[in-house]
């Protein structure tokens, strides 16, 4: 299983509410589309025992803090990030604007992205479109964040 969050927005409450989650799961990689915004919410990631992949967000202003924070149980770099995991293309943005560019692409088999604070998930063609909504809950009032299952390819947003 793949655990996939974004827009925690400093919210610890719900960074360990999700991390419980992942664990529960089983999760065996964890993706955060960006906006931790300080590098304390970060290093709870670490608790869910298993590699993070993210990317920066807009309101990721402390780049530096967090980069040395998830280097020790990760990789954090700007997006776009794409990577190979069991099997399947996987690209990681924060921003909605770019991901029409990227499935024009069709390069690969799950887009991962954040900043709306929308949870969905969708395909198209071969590609499986993934926004987890927002982990923090500040804009919407709802905590959300995603479970990828890679054996079957499928997705579901979960509330926390």
């Amino acid at each position: 299983m793949i655990g996939i969050m974004s827009d925690s927005h400093d919210n610890l409450d719900a960074v360990r509410s999700v991390v419980g989650l992942f664990k529960d799961a089983d999760c065996r990689l964890l993706l955060h589309a960006g906006d931790f915004v300080a590098p304390f919410t970060a290093r709870e990631l670490e608790k869910a025992g298993c590699p993070v992949k993210a990317v920066f967000g807009n309101c990721d202003g402390e780049k530096t803090g967090l980069a040395a924070v998830i280097e020790h149980f990760g990789e954090i770099r700007e997006g776009p990030f794409e990577f190979n995991y069991s099997g399947f293309n996987i690209l990681i943005i924060h921003s909605d604007a770019a991901v029409e560019k990227h499935l024009a692409e069709r390069n690969h088999d799950l887009i991962i992205f954040g900043h709306t604070h929308k949870a969905e998930v969708r395909k198209r063609g071969k590609t499986l479109i993934v926004n987890p909504g927002e982990t923090g809950g500040w804009l919407t009032g709802r905590r959300t964040a995603a479970l990828f299952d890679p054996t079957t390819g499928k997705a579901d947003i979960v509330a926390l």
